[in-house]
């Protein structure tokens, strides 16, 4: 079903073939202020798009060729109800099928970075280039249109892609063989504003203040006088849906703090105060270190650990949300990448990563209804909204931090000591990174304690302690990241003042992989 909240905004539906970069293009349409939503193919009917009522209308990448039997399809409707559409690699080629072209495996497949030659004026193009211009863009295909519908004209080809982009002006199609919404195409958001704004003629009205005025509105038709429960993990997306649930309906909202005892050094201390002294929202703060480390001593196993700790922090949860008078409603910081793959994860074309639930359980143990105001937000947009509601940027700013804290950076059994020892070494790193002025540009950075012992000497004295792992990366989203090319200056003096602090750690070094092939987080 789509949502109801943004109705009366101009709205863009994404129709998704399974791409991995298809939540890209959403984002690339939220920054320039329009509206949208991601849908798979799947889900789309002739229903659906008379209830979503879209201005336009995207076709995403997908890993399928439509030489294959059953492969997606977009919805006939599509094409019939007068609104834009953009088809996108796949996108194009399904769009072409569909409409009467043909579409055949390249001879000279096309992955990676290209060079597009625009070859006839079009609007899609607007302040990229003229005829004649040559233009950097990404390419991942290894088909190719080779006729096109009636009513279609080539407006970009490349040597091996006479087809790189197609348009029909009457209708208000368009298609592209490359990917504008990844960064590696320079100026791909130009591309897609010029599809919203010049041929879509959509104003974008979407704005972050429009959109706190209208979840609050939207909180307080859900929850009515009833009582809400929110776990709070010190992170930034729950505590931005605490903070707007409190705007909505005040002391209607208790919040539950967690300290499993594997949270960043201060951490526990600065949540029970941002929420107690600077918000005055009721807030349960509840201290259970070793209730957490007992159950994972000598667990080593990382999803293990997973499990027990979200066992866990269900488990203490309700009997804190009991103990407080338990309440109708649960609130959760689900954002709009998990809603995403759980609809993929139920039917939709794009391969699952993980499925989300964050306290997951709770409602039907608890017996209340999910109230989840941050779904539609990207975590960029979530920090926007944090800075709506006035929370300081200190603490919106602050780098993603894993559910399960440092239990997922000490490879191996976690104890009291290991997990003392990572907090101190972290809290110095970040430090480190924040005097260097370069906190803001870094995605994430952390520290990982290794389960690997080294011989070293300290003051003539034979040591043989931990090896402590720097990581810090760039992302835009998180999907892929590059590691953070710390100068040899900086690395040094923090590996230094580490090794001079920090008991049991005697050797430093830094974590060059990019994701992929690694991810992230080490577990």
């Amino acid at each position: 079903m789509t949502t109801d909240i943004h109705k009366h905004h101009e709205r863009v539906l994404v129709i998704d073939f399974g791409s991995q970069v298809t939540q890209l293009i959403a984002r690339r349409l939220r920054e320039s202020g329009v509206y949208c939503e991601i849908h798979p193919f799947n889900n789309v009917d002739e229903d659906f798009l008379a209830e979503f009522g879209p201005a336009a209308v995207i076709l995403s990448g997908g890993p399928a060729s439509v030489h294959g039997e059953g492969t997606p399809r977009a919805p006939q409707r599509v094409f019939e109800i007068g609104v834009p559409v953009l088809g996108i690699c796949y996108g194009e080629q399904t769009m072409v099928a569909q409409l009467g072209g043909s579409v055949e495996p390249a001879i000279e497949r096309e992955f990676g970075r290209a060079d597009i030659e625009i070859v006839a004026e079009s609007p899609l193009f607007d302040g990229v280039g003229g005829v004649g211009h040559e233009e950097r863009v990404w390419m991942s295909h290894g088909d190719r249109v080779n006729a096109l519908p009636q009513g279609f004209h080539p407006i970009a080809a490349t040597r091996h892609a006479p087809f790189a982009a197609i348009a029909d002006e009457g209708r208000r199609f368009y298609g592209v063989q490359f990917h504008p919404e990844v960064m590696n195409t320079p100026r791909g958001a130009v591309i897609l504003r010029n599809f919203t704004h010049r041929i879509a003629g959509l104003k974008g009205d979407w704005t972050m203040a429009a959109f706190k005025d209208e979840a609050i509105a939207k909180i307080r038709d859900q929850v009515g006088d009833g009582r809400v429960i929110c776990g709070l993990s010190g992170g930034v997306d729950s505590s931005v849906a605490a903070v707007l649930i409190h705007e909505a309906i005040g002391d209607q909202l208790t919040c539950v703090f967690v300290d499993t005892g594997l949270m960043r050094e201060g951490e526990a201390e600065q949540v029970v105060s941002l929420f107690r002294e600077h918000y005055n929202i009721p807030l349960v703060a509840a201290d259970e270190e070793d209730r957490f480390l007992t159950a994972l001593a000598g667990v080593d196993d990382p999803e293990k650990k997973r499990k027990i700790i979200g066992g866990l922090f269900i488990d203490v949860f309700e009997e804190k949300a009991k103990a407080a008078g338990g309440a109708d409603f649960l609130a959760q910081g689900t954002l709009y990448p998990d809603v995403i793959e759980s609809v993929s994860f139920a039917g939709g074309p794009s391969v699952t990563i993980k499925s989300h639930h964050n306290v997951g359980g709770l409602p039907e143990r608890m017996n209340m209804n999910l109230v989840e105001p941050l779904r539609e937000l990207f975590k960029d947009e979530v920090r926007d909204l944090g800075r709506e509601l006035g929370l300081p940027e200190s603490f919106v700013g602050r780098h993603p931090f894993p559910g399960p804290g440092l239990a997922i950076r000490i490879p191996g059994a976690v104890t009291k000591d290991k997990a003392d020892t990572l907090r101190h070494a972290d809290r110095i790193y970040i430090e480190e990174i924040r005097n260097a002025g370069l906190y803001d540009s870094i995605w994430q950075a952390f520290c990982v304690l290794l389960p690997v012992q080294t011989v070293g000497v300290m003051g003539d004295t034979r040591t043989y302690d931990h090896v402590l792992a720097l990581r810090a990366v760039t992302s835009v989203d998180g999907m892929t990241a590059d590691y953070f090319p710390f100068d040899h200056d900086f690395l040094g003096r923090t590996a230094t003042r580490i090794i001079n602090a920090v008991r049991g750690v005697n050797r430093v070094v830094y974590d060059v992989t990019s994701k992929p092939p690694g991810t992230i987080e080490w577990e």
